[in-house]
């Protein structure tokens, strides 16, 4: 009968190779290190195998064969052991899985969405939302446990904030349809359930902005302030852009040579790159700029992007409050086009970024107008940068003056 090795025994070798201990069990010692592990070796349908049985560091000799007499009553039952520890491990990798938590789903989705989204407006508001509403309440508890109760906690405290609870209720469902489709919980999604009453229809008003016969007596004062964000008012008036796109924009998308602004797709609502001509004004402005870091309008204390209410804060500090920025800019632009010129209402509209026609016929429009575009925000610039008429210094404008 050949004799087993003693624990004394496997302790003083240290040649690489094999060594049986008794009931299928190896001492196994791996070079360069000479590393000790124990493994379990059988023969299932004519094929040679071997389980693992860790490292000699923390499994006995005892413990070893334990294991092994273990393995050879599965394989009496017919049950392979390599099989058998493989599908241990799946199922052990499915429940670390399936124990992460909502909020690192939440994060990870994020990450992998936030580059589809225009601009860093989006993902702001998705942290804030999350992190005020959700992350509290159910940010630690594992995402397949989020069921109706765990929505409703983060839901019920928002009821009569019935905007924001949907908004909310939409991103807490996106969020667990991403954690489903990777298997981390089931595929019902709570969050997809009527748990938020019918939101009753309201009118849409539209955010007052300075009307555009105010803004020869306003840009003056903006041309007289130090603030960045006078500067950056100015410039989004000038160029009839959205706040967000003007507080966003970088040096590198001056294109001097063409004498326009390129705002890049990601930071434009349609999505596509619009080109912006430069009246002499925008020009003037942005080489009286300093160049400090790559934003063309930095906040003041981070010298990063401004905040996105920078501008309207800026007209309550002029005595304009509930005045919008945006409106300030696009519509007064757009009345003034309509009213006071004779320039085509597609040259206005494009002007703004704005499509008009249908699909077929934009199929076929190649070009941008830019050179036509050019002149349309020449005229603009000329005109906001009129003295006041009210002030009696000039005499008031003949009908059509500013038609062309």
């Amino acid at each position: 009968m050949k004799r087993l090795l003693s624990a004394r025994a496997v302790a003083a070798l240290t040649e690489p190779g094999r060594y049986a201990v008794g009931h299928g069990a190896y001492l196994q010692i791996s070079t360069p290190w000479r590393t000790k592990s124990w493994i379990f070796r059988y023969v299932r349908n004519g094929k040679a195998r071997h389980v693992g049985m860790g490292s000699c560091d923390y499994v006995t000799l005892s413990e070893a064969r334990e294991r092994a007499i273990e393995y050879r009553r599965m394989l009496a039952r017919g049950e392979d052991p390599f099989e058998a520890k493989r599908a241990g491990v799946r199922a052990a990798s499915a429940a670390a899985e399936r124990a992460k938590t909502f909020k690192w789903c939440a994060l990870e989705y994020i990450k992998q969405h936030e580059k589809e989204w225009r601009g860093d407006a989006s993902r702001r508001q998705w942290i804030g939302s999350l992190e005020q509403h959700a992350f509290p309440r159910i940010g630690d508890k594992p995402v397949g446990d989020i069921d109706a109760a765990a929505v409703l906690s983060v839901l019920d405290p928002l009821r009569d904030r019935l905007v924001t609870a949907r908004r909310v209720k939409n991103r807490l469902a996106l969020i667990l349809d991403w954690a489903a489709e990777r298997d981390l919980r089931e595929r019902d999604n709570p969050a997809k359930r009527k748990l938020l009453p019918k939101q009753k229809k309201h009118q849409v008003v539209n955010l007052p902005g300075l009307p555009y016969t105010a803004l020869p007596s306003v840009m003056p004062e903006l041309r007289q302030r130090p603030e960045m964000s006078a500067k950056a008012l100015e410039f989004e008036i000038l160029t009839a852009a959205r706040p967000g796109e003007v507080l966003g924009a970088r040096w590198g998308e001056i294109n001097l040579a063409e004498v326009a602004w390129v705002v890049p797709g990601e930071r434009m609502k349609s999505g596509r790159p619009h080109r912006v001509p430069l009246s002499g004004r925008a020009i003037e402005l942005l080489a009286n700029l300093p160049r400090e870091g790559e934003y063309v309008f930095p906040g003041h204390r981070t010298g990063g992007r401004m905040y996105t209410n920078a501008l309207t804060l800026l007209l309550r500090r002029m005595g304009h409050p509930g005045i919008s920025a945006h409106a300030t800019s696009r519509a007064s632009f757009k009345t003034w086009g309509y009213e006071r010129t004779n320039f085509p209402r597609e040259l206005i509209e494009a002007a703004l970024a704005h499509i008009v026609g249908d699909e077929a016929e934009n199929s076929y429009l190649r070009g941008d107008a830019l050179a036509r575009r050019r002149q349309l925000m020449e005229s603009w610039s000329e005109y906001c940068g009129r003295p006041d008429t009210a002030s009696g210094v000039v005499v008031p404008l003949r009908q059509g003056t500013d038609r062309v």
